[in-house]
Parts: C-alpha cells; sequence; structure tokens
C-alpha cells in the first residue's frame, strides 16, 4: 500500500503544472516553421525513379534537411531535395539525395528491420494531425520497400508488420541517387476535411553515419516520432478514394493417403475471402471468412531457457491494420488482449470460421475498434466467440484515454453442457507532454471468469518517465492479480510451473522497475557516443516476500565508423516457488533461493565494410 500511495501521488501531483502548458498546444510545434504545400500535378508521375516527369515542375519543393543524429541542429552536410504533390489517385514524392557516391545497402528484403542501417529514404504521414498515429513509408538505395504504422506510447514506435500496396523506384547516379514513390489514397486513412497532414521526412545516410530529418527535433527522439512533423498543407480536401472496397478469395485443395495403413486417397479443399470496405475515408471494416493464413511468415525460432512463455508478434494480415487499437492495452510484460490468443489453444491451430472489424477514427480525437471473431469447435475445444471493443480519445497536445471491453464465449462440448466465459475491462490515461519530455501512465483492468474466485482479479499499472538529449530515467509499479485470469490476453509470469506435480499455478505478484541512463556526444575524436544506462526490476509475492530481483549495468560506445561495443553486468537474486524444469527430460531444480551474476561484451565492425565480423563474450552463472 505504501509503494502503491507513493506512486499515485507522484503520477498526479508531477502532472499538474504540465497540464495547462500541453492543453494549449495542439498543433505540433514545429509546424510553424516547416510547412509545405500540398499541389495537385496536372499530370500522373510514371515511377521509374529518374524525376524527368514535367509534372515534378508543379510540385512544392523543399531544397535541404536538417542533423538529427548524432548532432540535432544546423543544416545537413549532404543536402536533400524533395518534391511533393497529388492526382486523384496518390499521393506522389520526389527525392534526390546528394553524396559521394558511396552508399551501403544491407538488405534487398522487403521490411527488413535492419532498413535503417542501410542508405534509405522514408516518408512520415500523420493525415489526422492528431500526433498519435500515422504512416512510414521507405526505400533503401537497392530499391527495398519498407512500410508501418507509427504510433506514440510504450514499445517500439514503429510496426513494420503492416503492410501494403504502393510503388517506388530508384535511380543511381554518380554523386547522387533519386526516388520517386506513389502512396494510394486508398493506402492511407484519412479525414478529408483535415487540410493539414503532419509530415515528415527521413534520410539514413550511412557514408557520414547520420541521420537527417526535415524537421529539426532532439535526437532523443526517434525520427518517426509524430510529436515534431511538419505541415502539409492541402488547398483543396483531399481527393477520396473511387475503390470503397476490395475482396480477396482463396481455394486450396490438398490429396493425402496413409500408405502404412494402406488407406485410400482422400481428397481435401478449403474455399474462403477476405474483404475490406472503405466505410469512411478514415474508417476501415475487415471481413474474413474461412481465412487462410499459410502466407505468413513463420515466427523466428527461440530457445526458451526463462521460466515463463515468450512473446511472438502478430503477423496475420487480418489483425494488423489499426493493431494499436487493441494490441497497446497494458504494459510491455501483461497484455490484457492480444490477437494471438485467437485460433489457437496449447499450441494447436484453431480453425476461424469468420471475422468482422471496425476500426479507424470516427472523429479528429477519437479512434474506435470493433471485433468479433467466430472459430470452429474441434475435438477438444467448444466453438469460442470473442468480441472486442476499444476506444481512445485524445486530450490535449499528445495525451489519451483510453477503454477496452473483451468478451470470450465457449460454447460447451456436450448438449446440455454449461458454456464459459472470460471477460476483461479495462481502462487507460497516457500523458505525454507537448515537447514530449514526460510521460506517465495510469492502467486498471480487471477480469471475470466463471472458472475463477471473484478476487484479486485486478491489473494496475502507473509509470512516470523524462527524457532528454543526454539523459533518461523512468520508474514503475504493476500489480497482477492471481486471479487475473485474462484468456483472450497475454500474462506469462502469472503463470509457474511445478515440476513435481507437473502443474501450472497461478500466483499474483507485484512489480516494481526502475531504469535511468546518461549518453555523452564528443565533438571529436573517434566516439561518436558512448554512455551508461542501468534498469532494475524487482517482482514481490503477494505477501511481499521475494520473487526476484534483477539488476543490470550497461557501458556502451558508438563509434564514428559505425562501430559498436559495450560491456553489461547482470546481477539476479530469485526464489524458485516451485521446482523447475528449463527443458525436457532434465532434472528439476529444487524449489530455493538463487543468486547468480553474469556478464558479456560485445564489439561489432564496420557493417559498411564488404568484409565485418562480430564478437560475443559471456561470464557467469545460471541458477546453479
Amino acid at each position: 500500500m505504501f509503494f502503491r500511495t507513493l506512486l499515485v501521488s507522484i503520477l498526479f501531483a508531477g502532472m499538474a503544472p504540465w497540464a495547462s502548458g500541453a492543453a494549449r498546444a495542439r498543433v505540433s510545434p514545429t509546424q510553424s516553421e516547416f510547412a509545405v504545400r500540398m499541389v495537385r500535378l496536372s499530370g500522373p508521375i510514371n515511377i521509374d525513379g529518374r524525376l524527368d516527369d514535367d509534372a515534378w515542375d508543379q510540385a512544392d519543393y523543399i531544397p535541404y534537411f536538417q542533423n538529427h543524429w548524432p548532432q540535432d541542429s544546423g543544416r545537413a552536410q549532404a543536402d536533400t531535395e524533395v518534391w511533393i504533390g497529388f492526382d486523384d489517385n496518390f499521393v506522389y514524392v520526389g527525392a534526390k539525395l546528394h553524396d559521394q557516391g558511396h552508399r551501403v545497402v544491407q538488405s534487398l528484403l522487403r521490411d527488413d528491420p535492419d532498413f535503417w542501417n542501410s542508405d534509405g529514404f522514408s516518408i512520415v504521414l500523420d493525415p489526422i494531425n492528431q500526433r498519435t498515429n500515422g504512416f512510414v513509408f521507405g526505400v533503401n538505395a537497392g530499391g527495398a520497400q519498407m512500410e508501418g504504422t507509427v504510433k506514440v506510447g510504450g514499445g517500439s514506435p514503429t510496426d513494420m508488420n503492416w503492410d501494403n500496396k504502393w510503388f517506388s523506384a530508384v535511380e543511381r547516379g554518380d554523386d547522387y541517387w533519386t526516388v520517386e514513390m506513389a502512396i494510394p489514397f486508398n493506402s492511407l486513412r484519412f479525414n478529408s476535411e483535415v487540410r493539414t497532414w503532419g509530415l515528415n521526412f527521413i534520410r539514413n545516410d550511412m557514408a557520414n553515419n547520420v541521420y537527417q530529418t526535415w524537421t529539426r527535433f532532439p535526437n532523443n527522439f526517434p525520427g518517426v516520432d509524430l510529436g515534431f512533423t511538419g505541415g502539409l498543407s492541402w488547398a483543396e480536401a483531399p481527393p477520396t478514394s473511387k475503390r470503397a472496397w476490395a475482396v480477396i478469395p482463396y481455394a486450396a485443395g490438398s490429396l493425402t493417403r496413409d500408405f502404412d495403413a494402406k488407406e485410400p486417397y482422400q481428397v481435401g479443399g478449403s474455399v474462403g475471402a477476405d474483404a475490406k470496405v472503405s466505410v469512411t475515408p478514415s474508417l476501415n471494416l475487415d471481413l474474413t471468412l474461412n481465412p487462410d493464413f499459410s502466407n505468413v511468415s513463420v515466427d523466428i525460432q527461440q530457445t526458451n531457457l526463462t521460466r515463463f512463455s515468450l512473446f511472438f508478434p502478430e503477423q496475420r494480415p487480418f489483425f494488423l491494420e489499426n493493431s494499436d487499437l487493441f494490441a497497446d492495452f497494458g504494459n510491455w510484460s501483461v497484455r490484457p488482449f492480444f490477437t494471438r490468443q485467437i485460433g489457437l489453444n496449447n499450441g494447436e491451430a484453431v480453425p476461424i470460421l469468420y471475422g468482422a472489424r471496425l476500426s479507424g477514427n470516427v472523429t479528429d480525437n477519437t479512434r474506435i475498434g470493433l471485433m468479433n471473431i467466430q472459430t470452429r469447435a474441434t475435438e477438444s475445444l467448444g466453438a469460442e466467440n470473442v468480441t472486442v471493443a476499444a476506444v481512445q480519445q485524445r486530450i490535449w497536445a499528445r495525451s489519451s484515454i483510453k477503454a477496452l471491453v473483451v468478451n470470450k464465449h465457449t460454447a460447451p462440448m456436450a448438449e446440455g453442457g454449461t458454456p464459459d466465459y472470460n471477460r476483461n475491462l479495462g481502462a487507460e490515461f497516457l500523458y505525454t507532454s507537448a515537447d514530449g519530455r514526460w510521460n506517465a501512465q495510469a492502467k486498471y483492468h480487471v477480469a471475470m471468469d466463471n472458472d475463477a474466485p471473484n478476487t484479486d482479479r485486478s491489473f494496475y499499472h502507473l509509470e512516470l518517465a523524462n527524457s532528454t538529449r543526454n539523459y533518461f530515467w523512468g520508474v514503475g509499479h504493476h500489480r497482477v492479480g492471481k486471479n487475473f485470469v485474462a484468456e483472450s490476453g497475454f500474462t506469462p509470469r502469472l503463470y509457474n510451473y511445478d515440476a513435481d506435480l507437473d502443474s501450472v499455478v497461478r500466483i499474483g505478484f507485484n512489480m516494481f522497475n526502475a531504469w535511468g541512463g546518461y549518453n555523452f556526444f564528443p565533438q571529436k575524436g573517434p566516439v561518436l557516443r558512448h554512455g551508461v544506462r542501468s534498469w532494475h526490476q524487482l517482482y514481490l509475492n503477494p505477501d511481499f516476500s521475494l520473487n526476484e530481483f534483477n539488476a543490470n549495468f550497461v557501458y556502451s560506445a558508438q563509434f564514428r565508423g559505425q562501430q559498436d561495443a559495450g560491456v553489461r553486468v547482470n546481477l539476479r537474486q530469485l526464489v524458485l516457488p516451485y521446482a523447475t524444469t528449463f527443458v525436457a527430460d532434465a532434472e528439476a531444480l529444487p524449489a530455493q533461493e538463487y543468486t547468480f551474476t553474469q556478464a558479456n561484451f560485445w564489439f561489432s565492425s564496420d557493417p559498411r565494410k564488404a568484409l565485418s565480423f562480430q564478437l560475443n563474450g559471456n561470464a557467469g552463472q545460471f541458477y546453479n
């Protein structure tokens, strides 16, 4: 109770002086200085990367970019010129990126996570201009595309799992390379009455090991940050898509035989379809019937040497657009709702019969998400229906209030049986100051289940953080009750394996978290940036006895030649509540206290070279 009262007091007392100033700042502070007009072009652009179409002469023009990283002031050393315009179907972007002919392309894969380590050019769009959600489209010097959604809040600001169809081409010269992009309006979600969009451009200049942006803002914020966009002003209303819907049908067949049993061939198959309906330019309806996810990327294989389940991201297309509306509740370790729990049961696929999902903006400040999914019955599980409703209301400059309702209904296996239900209700408040330096969160969820007791079934989270160019720090606390059973969520630490009884036991916990660090930016010498950071996690059982303490200390350095080096020390103390195994058929570790230390170092050479290498070393103990 003491810790809870203390953190609540810090959270709301600290917010008081910010609220009045934040309420006045409705427009990005950079949009008054960085603005460009959206001009209708007289003809279409042939996307070949050459910038030789006459229509480019009518487009508005940006002559150069600003330094963003490692330095965040002054005009960028290598010039980047940009042209932007539109017609009835596309947003067109052209760019000429001046250099000395030395370019780095690490990969030609689409949506490669290492996109930012190659020479590249990106556009960031916030069509609603509310500084909370947007899009990013990028292409590297080799022509590989990247697109994703951008959000404000915890975790990575960019989700590259979102895919859409757009067009781009690059052309390489001796001392420059050029880009042409055509982004369809039907790939974006916008309100045609909003005449100013948030806009930014990012250039990865790997020859100089720098990042440039059109607008100027502190380098402790990523280039995709929506709080520092420029203004894209429309002289006329953006054209709405002429295509209000699209249908993608599929058919699959199979021919199988059990040769050992000498059975005859069995013929099988399935048909289904996905549909997308544009209710409004900013509100989208997704429908699926008997969906087939065979073309979804395979999960990255991981070896689990932890006590709890590993997290794997959602990659099924039906669940991706506006996915943050549903997925960003809770925190990095507790997710009250997680779409990957739909269509799965103990790791086995459960066929989905149909699904419908309505998501997007209903007003400039209000986003909604409604979803209903029905699965088929299997030999071990009754048919399930999952209904989810989420709403996000923007307040002040960059803050929001959110609410979530999840209802899961499982039909009985036998006629006359009792159906099961599992529900979750939650509300969250996320504060971000107008300048982005201060962040605070307050979240509360409660779960209801016809099997779990009607007590100790809540989850709450409190957090306060501050970030500047040189330093950052934060404190947080969350608690998960023993009976916070969110079957449609992901709460791995709640479930503890008892190797002696081969069973899983729920144990609620309190978690206290603190982190901080300081960065140095030398003006001269081989080191580009170096600094220290530390984070500490304390887990306590419901009676406040020790569950686990984890302390980390890191020193790292980045060099002007793109080398990277560092050392980390990890101190751990924990009490196993039950005998535990990490791999099958291994001898169980006894339920007792363990204290151990681990240390590791790393060094990466210049990845721009034809030959590069990495060194890693680890030493220490692991439990016993």
